[in-house]
Order: structure tokens, then sequence, then C-alpha cells
């Protein structure tokens, strides 16, 4: 019986160790697979021209707007446009009592005519008067009276004169145009409806360029300056706009300590008065910033980290960004101008053996 349980235990540990021995090639080729050299790519940090700009919010609002009143009383007599019309300065928008108007013209034109043909008979009979005076045949008091009557007509005529033109210019006032190109944003009025003097009739806006409104913060408003390129989106529009800034305001607004600037937009017909945007004045277009290829960098976990090759192997760096452009992003801290880092560094641990692959070798 002892001899049994002593054959049972040797056959026990024969296996043991053969158990063992098979796994150790095992265990060697997997250290050597984790171990082996990964190719990859690299880059150097370098120095590159890259823009600054301020991140601001803002609004669109039209670049002139105005409530387009009534000059003269009366009826309306026709509306030529309705909400949302495009019109071009000079345009007709509507007939306030032409027909009035223009008979008042015809009547101030007899008048004007009656009033120059009595100063041109005046003129005569002062004439005739003169020579007849230097006969000696009319009275000092009759060639008075003439020179009265000649300045009397000539001041009728004048009078006249005035009446003609404020009737012409009451019958231009009657056709209603537009002052500048835009479009019709309210119309107040319809045919039929009387109004008097200084009456709105139509709320024009003008649409292009629009006015982009922003507030930048006091503590970036000295980096802003009249001509500054803007960038903007706006929400449900994929398409990036520019402007570029024309008016800023001449002190901080002491409620929110904001800095009001304005910027010119050229609007291609897809915009509108009164949508919030998004928008970036850029304050320097070639500002030297150290900078990595967007391809080198990994974001885990809200740590932003890169991939550095230090004597052949892979070592892991955290930095801090800053700007990014569509291909690179500026390194505010964690790595030194020159060094070597790896693009697309996805997988590969501190360590690791690097080789270069042909293209950066």
């Amino acid at each position: 019986m002892q001899i049994g349980r002593f054959k049972f235990a040797s056959l026990t540990v024969a296996l043991a160790t053969m158990l063992v021995s098979c796994g150790k090639p095992s265990e060697t080729k997997a250290d050597r697979k984790e171990t082996a050299p990964r190719t990859v790519s690299v880059a150097r940090v370098e120095l590159r021209p890259m823009e600054r700009t301020l991140q601001v919010v803002g609004t669109l609002a039209a670049r002139d707007e105005a409530a387009i009143a009534a000059q003269v009383a009366g009826q309306i007599e026709k509306m030529s446009v309705d909400l949302g019309d495009r019109v071009t300065t000079g345009q007709e928008l509507a007939l306030i009592d032409t027909a009035s108007y223009e008979a008042l013209v015809r009547q101030s034109e007899a008048n004007l005519t009656r009033a120059k043909a009595s100063a041109a008979n005046a003129e005569q009979t002062l004439k005739r008067i003169q020579d007849l005076q230097q006969e000696k045949i009319l009275s000092a008091s009759e060639l008075d009276q003439a020179v009265a009557d000649a300045k009397r007509t000539q001041s009728e005529v004048k009078s006249a004169e005035a009446a003609d033109a404020i009737a012409r210019l009451n019958l231009g006032r009657s056709r209603v145009r537009a002052p500048f190109d835009g479009a019709v944003a309210q119309r107040l009025v319809a045919a039929g409806n009387y109004v008097a003097v200084g009456d709105p009739i139509i709320r024009l806006v003008k649409m292009d360029p629009l006015r982009l409104r922003l507030d930048v913060p006091e503590r970036e408003s000295s980096a802003v300056q009249p001509d500054q390129d803007v960038r903007l989106t706006v929400d449900g529009d994929t398409n990036t706009y520019t402007g570029r800034l024309a008016r800023i305001a001449p002190a901080i607004r002491q409620t929110d300590r904001m800095l009001q600037v304005e910027a010119d937009v050229p609007n291609p017909g897809t915009l509108r008065a009164g949508l919030f945007a998004r928008a970036q004045i850029i304050v320097t277009k070639n500002e030297e910033a150290l900078s990595i290829p967007t391809n080198a960098l990994i974001t885990f976990a809200g740590l932003e980290k890169v991939v550095v090759l230090q004597d052949g192997k892979a070592a892991e760096k955290t930095v801090t960004t800053g700007r990014r452009s569509a291909d690179w992003i500026e390194i505010t801290s964690g790595l030194k101008a020159g060094e070597t880092i790896v693009l697309n560094p996805a997988g590969i641990r501190t360590g690791q053996p690097l080789t270069l692959d042909a293209k950066t070798r």
C-alpha cells in the first residue's frame, strides 16, 4: 500500500514538471510579441505661423432699417410691394392720390404762365412810360406807378414759380420710392387706406451687407482693431461666412464689462437679420506657435497626450493645447521645439521599441 502511494506521488510530480516545461515556450513567445518593434511615422515639434483668434458670439442685424412714411396726405391708390419683396433704390413702392397732385401741378403751371404774362406786360408798359417821360409827356408819378407794377408782377412770378415747385415736389412724393436697396420687412397699409403726412407705410431693411454685432470681453478688448477679418457660422447652416470689423464702441459697457463691435458681412442671400452667430475675430494671422500635426495627439479621459521617440523607444507625455487649424495644433506646455513625436500613436505603450518607416527614416 505504501509503495502504491509512493508511485502515485512520483507520477503527480512528473506530470506537474511536464506542464511547467510545456508552458515556458508559449510565455517566451508572448513576451517576444509584446516587445517587438513597431514601425511608425514621426514628425518634429516645430514653430509654425498660426492665426490667433477671439471666440465671441453675437447677432446679425440689418445694415440699415427705415420706416418709409407718407410725405403727402391722401388715399393709398396702389401698393406695389408686399412682405419679403426685394426692392432697389428708386423703385416705386406705393401711390398716394396721384390724380389730385397731378391736378395741382396743372393748376400751378397755369398760375405761373399767367404771372409771367402779367410781368411781361408790366415790363412793356414801364418801357413805354419811360420813353414818354423822357419827352416830358407823362408825369413822374405815372413813371413811379409803372415801376411799382413791374416789380409787383416780378414778385408774383417768383411766388408762382415757388408754388409750382412745391406742387411738383408733392406730385413726386405721392409716388413712394425706396431710398435704398433692401427687402420689405413689413407692409403697414393697404390700398384704400387714408394716410396723413408722417404715417408709416412700409418698413424696409437693407440686407446686404448685414451688421454682425459682437460683444468682446474687457480682457480681450485691447486686441480688437478696425479692419480685422471675422469668420462666423450660424445654427442650421454648414457654411462659414466672412466679414470685416467696421465699427468699435468708444467705451466698455459698465453693466457687463463688454466692448461692442460690429462687422459688415456680405450676404449671399442665405443669411437673415436676427440670426445668432458664433464668430472668430482674427487678431493675428501669422503668429508663431509651437505646433504638432493633428494626428499626433491622443485624448483619453480628458487628458491630452503625445508619444515621443526617445532612444528608439516610445515615451508618453502629457501636453496642453491651444489654437487649432485644420492640420496643426498649438502646444502651450509639455513639449519643446525639435522633439520627435509619433504620428497615429494609438496602441503604442511606453517603452515599446520603435522603428521608422521608409518615408520618415
